[in-house]
Formats: C-alpha cells, sequence, structure tokens
C-alpha cells in the first residue's frame, strides 16, 4: 500500500486547569490560599475539523503563527498524541524531529541513552545494536560512551539526539523548524544529513516560519490558524494566506510601523 498521511475532521481537546483569581493578601494568607484553593478543570480545543490527504511524493509546509497549532498537529501525527475527534490515518513508518532530547535519563550513560531514546521511538533491540556504532561516530562521542549523560555539554547532548532520529531512513519525516544541530563544525554535517533524510522520505511534513526553505523543500501549504485549517493547497498561494493572517494582526501593524 502506497504511503499516505489522511486526516478527516481531526480534533483535539484536552484537559486545562484554572486557578481562581486570588485577592492581594499578606503572605501567609497568599501561600495557604494557593496550597489549598482548588483548580477548575476545563477542556480546551487546540485541534479542531482538520480534514486534508498528503499522498506519497508530497512534501507540505505547515504554516501559521505562534500558537496556532502547527507542533500539536506534528504531535498527533506522530501519534504522541491520540485525537479526540476525526480520524488520522497513516500508512508508513514515520519519524519526527521535534524534541531531540525525549527518552534520554541524565544519569544514564551515553550508551545506555541510545538504547533509551531508541526504544522511545519504536526501535526493537536488535535495530539498535545495528546502529549503535554509526550513532557515536556521527555524534562524534565514541570516547565518552561510558560516561553519564549529565557529564556532556548541551551541544553533545544535542548531537547525540540528532544522530539517534536520523540514523534510520523513514517513510514520513516529521519536522519542526529545519534543525542544526551541536557547534559550529556539526552544522554542515548535520544540514547534509538533513537533506538526505528528506530526500530519502516518501513524505514530509515540516513547520517553519522560513519561506525560502519552505519553497525549496516543498511543494504542498497547509496553514493554520487557532487550530483551525485555514488553507491547504500548493505552496505559493498557501504563503499568500499565511502572509495575509499575520499582516492584518494589529501587533504586526505596529512594528512595522515602528
Amino acid at each position: 500500500m502506497a504511503t499516505h498521511l489522511i486526516a478527516r475532521n481531526l480534533g483535539l481537546k484536552v484537559p486545562h486547569f484554572l486557578q481562581g483569581e486570588r485577592l492581594k493578601q499578606n503572605m501567609y494568607s497568599m501561600l495557604a490560599t494557593a496550597a489549598f484553593t482548588r483548580s477548575r478543570r476545563e477542556m480546551r480545543t487546540l485541534l479542531r475539523d482538520i480534514s486534508f490527504e498528503v499522498p506519497e511524493g508530497d512534501r507540505v509546509a505547515i504554516m501559521g503563527r505562534n500558537g496556532a497549532g502547527k507542533t500539536t498537529l506534528l504531535r498527533v501525527m506522530t501519534g504522541a498524541f491520540q485525537p479526540t475527534e476525526g480520524v488520522l490515518d497513516v500508512q508508513g513508518s514515520r519519524q519526527a524531529l521535534l524534541n531531540l532530547g525525549l527518552g534520554f535519563n541524565q544519569e544514564a550513560t551515553v550508551r545506555e541513552n541510545v538504547y533509551l531514546r531508541a526504544i522511545a521511538m519504536g526501535m526493537p533491540v536488535a535495530q539498535i545494536q545495528e546502529i549503535m556504532g554509526q550513532v557515536l561516530e556521527f555524534a562524534e562521542l565514541g570516547d565518552v560512551l561510558n560516561h553519564r549523560l549529565l557529564t556532556l555539554s548541551s551541544g553533545q547532548r544535542m548531537r547525540l539526539g540528532f544522530a539517534i532520529s536520523t540514523a534510520v531512513q523513514h517513510d514520513i519525516m516529521l519536522l519542526d523548524e529545519w534543525l542544526g544541530a551541536g557547534d559550529a563544525g556539526f552544522v554542515e554535517k548535520a544540514r547534509k544529513r538533513m537533506t538526505d533524510r528528506v530526500d530519502g522520505s516518501k513524505i514530509v511534513m515540516l513547520a517553519s516560519h522560513n519561506f525560502p526553505l519552505l519553497r525549496k523543500v516543498c511543494n504542498k501549504g497547509l496553514v493554520l490558524e487557532r487550530g483551525e485549517l485555514v488553507y491547504f493547497g500548493e505552496i505559493e498561494p498557501a504563503i499568500v494566506a499565511y502572509k495575509k493572517i499575520y499582516q492584518a494582526d494589529p501587533a504586526h501593524i505596529a512594528s512595522r510601523s515602528e
């Protein structure tokens, strides 16, 4: 069966806990109120009635203002969030580059964290053993494989997460921005790996505000506003639709006038 991503009337509601407004009091009263006042539970709609079909071969740009629902939609497509309404039909293996630190344990060694991260991604143990050497080589961490993760720099941890996440080619790639990883010496290698993985994927979903990048990589565009689908179609009309949204924002107009 051909690789595809199909959403039909997709929706996501999550619980949201609100604390009642507190009157200004002395410090002790404020702390007591904060400790014992019960919060109120409400359901918040993050995505509403989203429908689209992405066949094999498409590269789709996901556009929208901050908070429009881009990352939430990507997480639904990865399976991290289960939709509360509608149906998501996914055919093909999928990999997301959303959180490179997912599955890591600061107290575990570098080698152990390769297993933890890869298992969180759904890899079987036999496959993890096969990719161990190439992951450590790509991340340039072979000399510290038995060191605890907390002893590594943030750049080294980023390199490790990127190397694991991109070690295996998947049918569907889900990206939140075009990720560069690690220090300047590592960036070019990471870019080449990213390009190779995107070129080898059958479907790509890329969330970004970088129009030149989106024009270069994508042939389709999906525009979100407040969790709703505003436009889905060819890339240029999608960019136009997104520009109309943020150019109409009073904050954008004010910043242009300053």
